[in-house]
């Protein structure tokens, strides 16, 4: 009885109480419009006429030139491994996700120690032909930062094209062929509208962490909604102005959410049941020659700009300062990631288990909607996470100073951990219910008819089928948290830095060698759900 009873009040309330948390900084960023007054209303003219048209163009800029760059890049790689064979191919299906494990950060560091009018390249050319002054744009600039985010985002485009196109698009091709279509207009009347919710879905899933990011432009010195959100709260210390721009940007956000949850929609209807007709009768259009060259070209150029260079360019200034790096503070800078990644993964991974065991369980409008709520936070940037999560502490603290809740959050880990859980949850929840997807309903009703329920159905028969899942969740959640900067730059706890924050700091300070350490680190690190994503996929039936 006792059991039953918490089963059918506690479990769930508790649910809920966790699913408030999870979404307690949207609700903020919203309700911080009710202290809209005279004031707020002069700061937000004052912001229209000054910073805000620049923030938008800015934004809209870099928005319009990154979706364009990933879905080309994107495109073209997944038509080139999936449409055609050609030597290299089966290499190129998974190296080709590589830039996955480079952070975009990382990546704008490495080009900039590189490329920079004292880096290795232009003085080595200056050197050489006997020039002088810059030789090379100045990679700091809106251009560099399309560059960065096109070589680190078109994987998103890639995988998601690469699915589409191998479900039917050779079939159909084929079956073009024979109706006597040549091959340009093979790809452009059936590769193309094929593929094209697939890209529109990886476009904005890229423009969405294009938006969220904070390093590239705070250290490119692009005046985005996400640098500005900062420079408001923490430069101008103006939490009305950073509710603001957090509110717009949240806008954004969720209209690119939308559309890429209806560019899904469209993917699963143009793949449904029979997808995979006939595709053994079909192969992939043979390359020899300049054709295979081109091919070759295309497939290899992203991942040298996305990961094997970038890679190289952070190894010179490591080998070459070697003797100056700091590694007992390394130790410390990872120990810290090492602790808030292990413990968020535990508890985001937990919690995404509840909850997906809920609805398993009870399939009610209720559960279904929390499921929801607590899958929006991976699309909200961490710029409105923090100030999501701080601009009710703030209320608090001032209706009541004696709670202290402002040191617990931001003193302890519960302000970046909590954060992390609202923006990696979703991560974790996609992952198990993945695995809840591949267990029959049919064995739950088995082992309810042999007894088993609660509790036991989920240790007993769940728990051993859902291991592979689970596991794969926490692994994801605990790279991520590794990678994460906005939120962890702000909450973390004094004396608590991590990899990631490091990175930054030392790069900002121009100290690239020194940073040339904790962001290989992180490289390693991103690779491991790499490896993971590329052993799944080679795992797919044909």
């Amino acid at each position: 009885m006792l059991r039953r009873q918490f089963f059918r009040f506690v479990l769930p309330a508790l649910l809920l109480l966790m699913v408030g948390l999870l979404t307690l900084p949207v609700l903020a960023v919203a309700l911080s419009w009710l202290e809209f007054d005279g004031q707020a209303r002069s700061i937000l003219v004052q912001m229209l006429q000054t910073v805000l048209p620049d923030y938008t163009w800015t934004s809209l800029l870099l928005c319009l030139l990154v979706g364009a760059g990933v879905a080309s890049v994107g495109m073209a790689t997944a038509s080139a491994v999936t449409l055609f064979e050609f030597p290299g191919r089966r290499i190129f299906e998974w190296a080709l996700l590589l830039p996955l494990a480079m952070p975009a950060y990382v990546l704008a560091y490495a080009y900039t120690d590189f490329l920079q009018y004292g880096g290795p390249l232009q003085s080595w050319l200056r050197a050489t032909f006997g020039l002088q002054g810059r030789l090379l744009p100045e990679v700091r600039s809106l251009g560099g930062a399309v560059l960065v985010f096109t070589a680190a985002l078109y994987p998103y485009v890639y995988l998601l094209a690469r699915t589409a196109l191998s479900e039917r698009a050779v079939h159909l091709m084929e079956a073009a062929r024979l109706l006597g279509a040549p091959l340009s207009r093979r790809i452009r009347r059936v590769a193309l509208p094929l593929a094209r919710p697939a890209v529109a879905a990886g476009v904005a899933l890229a423009l969405m962490e294009t938006l969220a990011d904070f390093g590239v432009s705070s250290y490119f010195g692009i005046q985005t909604f996400t640098a500005g959100i900062y420079k408001a709260w923490l430069s101008m210390d103006n939490r009305m102005a950073a509710a603001q721009l957090a509110t717009m940007l949240l806008i954004v956000v969720a209209v690119l959410l939308r559309i890429e949850h209806s560019a899904q929609k469209r993917m699963r209807f143009a793949a449904g049941r029979g997808a995979r007709a006939g595709a053994a009768d079909a192969a992939p259009v043979q390359l020899r020659g300049s054709r295979a060259a081109l091919a070759w070209a295309v497939c290899a150029t992203p991942i040298a700009l996305g990961f094997v260079l970038p890679v190289l360019f952070i190894l010179r200034p490591l080998v070459l300062g070697w003797d100056n790096l700091l590694w007992s503070q390394f130790a410390n800078w990872t120990l810290n990631s090492l602790w808030l990644a292990s413990l968020s993964a535990v508890l985001a991974t937990a919690l995404a288990l509840g909850l997906a065991f809920a609805v398993r369980r009870q399939p009610t409008t209720l559960t279904r909607s929390a499921v929801h709520l607590a899958s929006l936070g991976y699309a909200v940037p961490g710029a409105v996470i923090v100030v999501g999560l701080l601009l009710p502490v703030g209320w608090l603290q001032a209706a009541a100073p004696q709670t202290g809740v402002g040191y617990w959050i931001t003193a302890t880990v519960l302000g970046v951990v909590w954060a992390y859980l609202v923006r990696f949850s979703a991560v974790a929840l996609q992952s198990i219910q993945s695995g809840y997807s591949r267990i029959p309903t049919s064995f739950d009703d088995s082992a309810r008819m042999l007894g088993t329920t609660g509790a036991g159905l989920l240790a007993r028969v769940h728990w051993p089928l859902l291991k592979r899942s689970v596991a794969a969740a926490g692994l994801l959640v605990f790279v991520d948290v590794m990678k994460e900067l906005p939120a962890t730059l702000v909450l973390r706890p004094f004396n608590s830095d991590t990899l990631a924050v490091v990175t930054y700091q030392l790069a900002r300070d121009e100290r690239l060698g020194e940073a040339a350490l904790p962001a290989l680190a992180l490289v390693l690190v991103g690779l491991l759900p790499v490896v993971l994503l590329s052993r799944t996929l080679r795992s797919r039936p044909a």
